[in-house]
């Protein structure tokens, strides 16, 4: 494979579904969302039936810590050997265009390799390629040990590019008339929209150019009005933080076995600008499932004279007073109990209403204040998962994605869990796949 080593890219050898197969139920939603509703995974199994799909490649993390998780990872790898020796898999080596359209808005990316070695997710990173958020280490272990030994990856990992000049990916939307459509459908449960194109010669030679041209110290500098010194941050992880760490962290260990050639070194990804109008930073809340202590008695105890709540008459009432709050106090809406508040925290260690609150959560469910913390996308969520009797629900307020770069550049990894690129239906789906072993 192509290796563009002063921008940490490969171009990839991708393996996609043969003619015949139903992209339908192939595609299946990244394995992270919808991790408290069950239900959700039910029916995409009952819509897949015997069909070849990516739900047979990958680890819902519904069914984590559940019996049977060691068989499933077998048939998981059993599967991908499958596919490939009986062709369900065909190889072509490039980039790709693709175009997400859903809930009315098309987000453009172009699927390409990153490499692991110009990556680096620990806390004050100066990398090529950077964690936007808090890595959790104790997250990574299950996920190495579906990917330990594994032949392929498929990714729902999203990176983001800062390109408000528009050069590296929309040029490859004008031009997507005169490219080769590698597929077209529509995605299970009101999901939107998925379309791919290859791109090739002097397309595939555009994108590099333009990546290094926003990858020029001198340019870098005068975008973020800081030093010529200051170490170029090109891709910011988007969404799959974990799952890109994960990959890392593999190598790491792998690498002096394998050697510096080893297709391990690098991670299939999908690049979008985070100017792209299609694409929308959503808040993510926090639902803690079988409250063990007083949630409220807890907070008014930890931030003192700080804090403050107000009871209001519906779940719309809260979130408009989060989401309308003014700088000085950090707002957060509360569901518990059948009743809907609005805490305030004033004087606050973090900068974020989501740092603030993260950092009490940790401490309250290390003392053993809940049973389990689940994050999820979308009020509507959050109010019918807090409501639920022994439940609690937190609303945050979203950051505008205009800061994220700039954020990341001068104060370093945001909070985990501060934002997310759409809401859950909105995620990527599965649909390329690459030979990793």
């Amino acid at each position: 494979m192509k290796i563009i080593s002063d921008i940490g890219i490969q171009i990839p050898e991708v393996y996609l579904p043969k003619a015949g197969v139903d992209p339908k139920k192939w595609a299946v939603i990244a394995c992270d969302q919808f991790t408290s509703e069950p239900e959700y995974w039910a029916e995409v199994e009952k819509i897949v039936g015997d069909a070849p799909s990516t739900l047979n490649l990958t680890f819902p993390e519904v069914h984590l810590e559940k019996p049977g998780e060691a068989e499933r990872i077998q048939s998981i790898q059993a599967t991908m050997k499958k596919y490939m020796d009986e062709g369900v898999l065909q190889p072509r080596e490039g980039f790709i265009y693709v175009e997400r359209t859903v809930a009315g808005k098309t987000r453009k990316g172009v699927i390409l390799c990153l490499d692991l070695e110009r990556y680096d997710y620990n806390k004050g990173s100066s990398s090529l390629i950077r964690a936007t958020e808090g890595t959790i280490v104790d997250r990574l272990p299950p996920r190495i040990k579906i990917r330990q030994g594994a032949a392929m990856e498929l990714p729902h990992i999203l990176v983001l590019i800062d390109d408000p000049q528009h050069t590296v990916i929309e040029p490859m939307g004008a031009a997507k008339s005169s490219l080769e459509k590698l597929y077209d459908f529509d995605l299970m449960f009101d999901s939107g929209h998925l379309s791919g194109y290859a791109v090739s010669g002097g397309h595939e030679t555009k994108i590099i150019e333009a990546l290094r041209g926003l990858a020029k110290p001198e340019t870098f500098a005068a975008k973020y009005g800081i030093g010529k010194d200051q170490p170029v941050l090109l891709f910011a992880m988007g969404d799959g933080n974990h799952s890109l760490a994960t990959a890392k962290a593999i190598w790491e260990k792998n690498k002096a076995q394998v050697g510096m050639d080893h297709p391990s070194r690098y991670a299939l990804v999908e690049i979008e600008n985070v100017h792209d109008e299609g694409l929308e930073f959503e808040p993510i809340h926090r639902v803690l499932f079988g409250l063990k202590k007083d949630l409220f008695a807890e907070l008014k105890k930890t931030f003192g004279a700080n804090f403050s709540y107000a009871e209001v008459s519906n779940a719309d009432e809260m979130v408009k007073q989060v989401d309308s709050a003014q700088s000085g106090k950090q707002a957060i809406g509360l569901v518990n109990g059948g009743k809907f508040g609005v805490v305030e925290i004033s004087n606050a260690s973090s900068n974020l209403a989501v740092g603030t609150i993260q950092a009490f959560l940790d401490v309250f469910l290390k003392d053993g204040g809940a049973e389990k913390i689940d994050y999820v996308h979308g009020e509507d969520v959050v109010v019918r998962l807090g409501g639920q009797a022994g439940n609690a629900g937190i609303y945050l307020a979203g950051m505008h994605k205009s800061d994220l770069f700039k954020t990341v550049i001068l104060d370093g990894a945001l909070p985990r869990k501060t934002f997310s690129m759409g809401e859950a239906r909105e995620k990527r789906f599965y649909m390329e796949a690459r030979k990793i072993g």
